[in-house]
């Protein structure tokens, strides 16, 4: 397990700082470029920092790799769980909209391969407009991509400020039980954006003053 310093049951809330109301409906769309912490854990979860970064409207979280390989004979399975703290200021309503993601599967023969993700809010499970999952059967090969919904209530800050947490659980599980001699499995998630790092998932909001 690797755990960003901050676990999650002392998790240290990200606080958006307004730009100030009048320049936010000037832009109309919500804060300030910033970083953000995230905690995480799980068998798949990339050694060193995995971080977000808001801008605007977009939350992407970076880091640099997540797969499943397996070799013939065997079933892998990789896992990271991550955990956003929100900290939405007074004067806003705000709501989470959609998580897209991408990657790629190159599934043999007589093989498979799973991608599972689960998107959470104060620890519960979100319901989705779109399924968030996918299943990989033998003779696939490419790349695939999905732009989920998410079906959540709006998160009123029109008073006072209100703290919660955002999550994302993420499966992918290669099978390779009984293919051929010489392959492999795999399915990995790839990057969405290079242009502030390896985006591997973006996460879009509405944020609308009161």
């Amino acid at each position: 397990m690797k755990i960003l310093t901050g676990i999650i049951s002392s998790l240290t809330l990200l606080s958006l700082n307004v730009v100030g109301l009048s320049q936010v409906q000037a832009q109309t769309q919500g804060f300030e470029f910033q970083n953000v912490p995230v905690s995480f854990s799980g068998t798949g979860c990339p050694p060193g920092k995995i971080e977000g970064v808001l801008n605007g409207d977009t939350l992407s979280i970076t880091f640099s790799a997540f797969e499943a390989k397996a070799p013939r004979l065997k079933v892998v399975s990789a896992s990271c769980n991550l955990r956003i703290g929100l900290n939405i200021p007074s004067g806003f309503n705000v709501q989470p909209v959609s998580v897209k993601y991408l990657g790629f599967a190159d599934v043999p023969t007589r093989g498979s391969a799973d991608l599972n993700v689960k998107i959470l809010f104060q620890g519960k499970e979100v319901p989705t407009d779109d399924n968030p999952n996918q299943t990989f059967p033998a003779g696939f090969s490419d790349v695939w991509n999905k732009d989920v919904g998410i079906t959540l209530n709006t998160i009123n800050a029109c008073s006072r400020p209100v703290s919660s947490v955002f999550g994302i659980n993420s499966t992918l599980t290669a099978r390779a039980t009984t293919i051929p001699r010489g392959q492999e499995t795999q399915i990995r998630i790839d990057t969405i954006d290079t242009t502030i790092g390896e985006v591997l998932f973006q996460v879009k909001f509405d944020f609308n003053p009161c």
